[in-house]
């Protein structure tokens, strides 16, 4: 249960702040791009050293996947974390809704051309995420000193370059509480699909690790 409720809180903090950042620059128009990039960044950074060693801190339904495939997470766990994880995108993005209800967008992820442009993009940025998510794990947990930099890293990385062409989800949850607050689903496929997919192929593409890399890592 305390996995599981890390994984609840972790998606809701993320998504919370990230989409905030969004809400906050529509309305103030002070945060800005680079703002917004960084926000999710530093929030995926601190909800991994926050819940790493408690649930891994997954906060992510394409990297709990992603793990399982790589044979690193029990398939008994995945339907509890993937749950939990829309939940609490779900109640981050009610509370938006609650706070400022009279917003046309709650940081939805959207194509800006064709659906076929985001929907690879999606599956390439996710599948950078995902081979990074898996170097600097230990089984199916994101833990190190340097884990929830590298992993931040990205994600912000990938937010400044694609954001404005995809919205750079890499996450179907991230997608889903906005989609759930503005009642519009036309494009969510994309980035539950394509961001599955791209986890999936992180794993099929990852280099195995050096005999004894494993244990190293646990014990740092």
């Amino acid at each position: 249960m305390n996995k599981w409720f890390a994984e609840f809180l972790g998606t809701l903090i993320l998504v919370f702040c990230g989409t905030g950042a969004i809400i906050s620059q529509n309305v103030s128009g002070e945060v800005t791009h680079v703002g917004i990039s960084l926000t999710f960044g530093l929030v995926v950074m601190a909800m991994v050293y926050s819940f790493g060693d408690i649930s891994g801190a997954h906060i992510n339904p394409a990297v709990t996947i992603g793990f399982w495939v790589a044979g690193r997470f029990p398939f008994s766990q995945v339907i509890p974390y993937i749950f939990m994880q829309c939940l609490g995108a779900i109640a981050a993005s009610g509370v938006w809704l609650w706070l400022y209800p009279d917003q046309s967008s709650y940081g939805s992820t959207q194509p800006r051309d064709a659906w076929w442009q985001a929907f690879g993009l999606e599956l390439l940025l996710t599948w950078i995420l995902m081979l990074v998510i898996l170097r600097v794990s230990s089984g199916s947990k994101e833990k190190g000193i340097m884990a929830g930099a590298a992993i931040g890293a990205v994600v912000a990385l990938e937010a400044l370059f694609a954001g404005p062409l995809c919205g750079a989800s890499m996450n179907p949850a991230r997608s889903l509480g906005p989609a759930v607050a503005e009642g519009d689903f036309q494009h969510l496929w994309i980035y539950c699909v394509a961001t599955t997919l791209g986890a999936i192929l992180a794993v099929i593409t990852d280099l195995p690790q050096k005999e004894g890399a494993s244990e190293k890592r646990r014990k740092k």
